[in-house]
């Protein structure tokens, strides 16, 4: 830190970072020359700092309030929280060292920063021409606020679990996918059909609540062949995860986890924070793997010939989760597609016509 003291202006003391570290260990990485570097002693000669922000210490920053010196844990996301931007703190990599930035890139590149934009507000001419070198850009937008003294690295998000089959994959390659279409409900139909009245025998009218067309159902495929579903019902402040169903051939698959989690996943896309089911009483181990558990004064109830209790589970909110403010294109967009422009926003491009008013006339 004392040689980096002497090149960057304004850095936060000792006491500050030791701080930081305490509350986030990813927030610095030390580097070396690997000629230089010794197992036994390890001391780096550069560092690469960064500070996950939530959304509101992103606004802040846009906004040009946000403290360097003194961070406040308040506007920082916590350990293995996703952030929604993540602000380079300092850099100090001189000469040789400067490599190591691809090695934090790569960090940078797994959960729960993968697909995170970085942000930067450069005091020397040194960092300037740093963030040239590196691709940045100068003058952001971050919502309403207009931020031209911020640089930004948009990074590219993964495309999410809920739509991640692709047709045409590898054979067992497992992808997932809303269903959309009446052929996709009629997949769900039909795996349905042949785990819950093929094997549980459950009656006709009983699988095929009434509830088929309020929900949302995710269809998991094993390269190109579909072989299980889940369906979500969304209300007020919840969730209801329900209906999970694989195919009996493709149970030793991940295809019932990735099922789960990509329902956990379009949940917290939405906003919700918790997550309801009813699990058959002999499968409730399964559930607790993905942090189900059974809620005080939990109750135990019979349908369909089996016995269920019920079970809630706690869920980080998307901090891009889809919200009154958001882009109006993205609300119209197609169902768990989000992330891609949709047919309406290729309609923009025409000119206003009002057709069917202006015949009238």
């Amino acid at each position: 830190m004392t040689k980096a003291r002497q090149t960057i202006p304004g850095l936060a003391d000792t006491d500050a970072v030791l701080k930081v570290l305490r509350f986030n260990r990813d927030c610095m990485f030390a580097v070396a020359r690997r000629s230089r570097f010794d197992p036994e002693n390890p001391r780096g000669e550069g560092f690469f700092a960064m500070l996950p922000l939530n959304m509101l210490g992103l606004q802040v920053l846009a906004l040009g309030h946000f403290n360097g010196a003194q961070p406040d844990f308040r506007l920082l996301a916590k350990p293995g929280e996703r952030p929604a931007g993540i602000y380079m703190w300092a850099v100090f990599a001189p000469g040789s060292l400067a490599a190591g930035s691809a090695l934090f890139m790569e960090h940078m590149a797994s959960a729960p920063y993968d697909g995170v934009s970085l942000y930067t507000r450069p005091n020397t001419e040194i960092g300037r021409n740093y963030n040239d070198v590196l691709g940045l850009t100068e003058g952001v937008r971050v919502g309403e606020i207009d931020a031209p003294h911020l640089w930004t690295f948009p990074r590219q998000p993964q495309t999410p679990l809920y739509d991640s089959y692709v047709p045409g994959a590898a054979p067992g390659t497992i992808g997932v996918t809303i269903a959309r279409t009446m052929e996709d409900l009629a997949r769900v139909i039909t795996i349905r059909s042949a785990v819950y009245i093929g094997e549980q025998e459950c009656p006709y009218d009983e699988e095929y609540d009434g509830n088929d067309l309020a929900a949302t159902h995710l269809l998991a495929y094993v390269g190109d062949e579909p072989v299980g579903c889940l369906r979500v019902r969304f209300f007020a402040d919840f969730a209801k995860i329900e209906r999970l169903a694989v195919r009996k051939e493709f149970r030793k698959t991940r295809a019932a986890f990735q099922l789960v989690r990509a329902g956990f996943k379009l949940c917290q896309k939405k906003g919700y924070t918790r997550v309801y089911g009813h699990s058959q009483v002999r499968l409730v181990n399964f559930w607790s793997r993905f942090g189900f558990r059974i809620p005080e004064n939990a109750r135990y109830f019979v349908f369909s010939d089996f016995d269920y209790v019920e079970i809630v589970a706690d869920i980080e909110r998307d901090p891009d989760a889809v919200t009154i403010g958001a882009d109006p294109y993205l609300i119209i967009r197609p169902e768990g597609r989000w992330h891609k422009p949709g047919i309406l926003e290729e309609s923009a491009a025409r000119t206003v016509s009002r057709p069917s008013i202006d015949r009238r006339h």
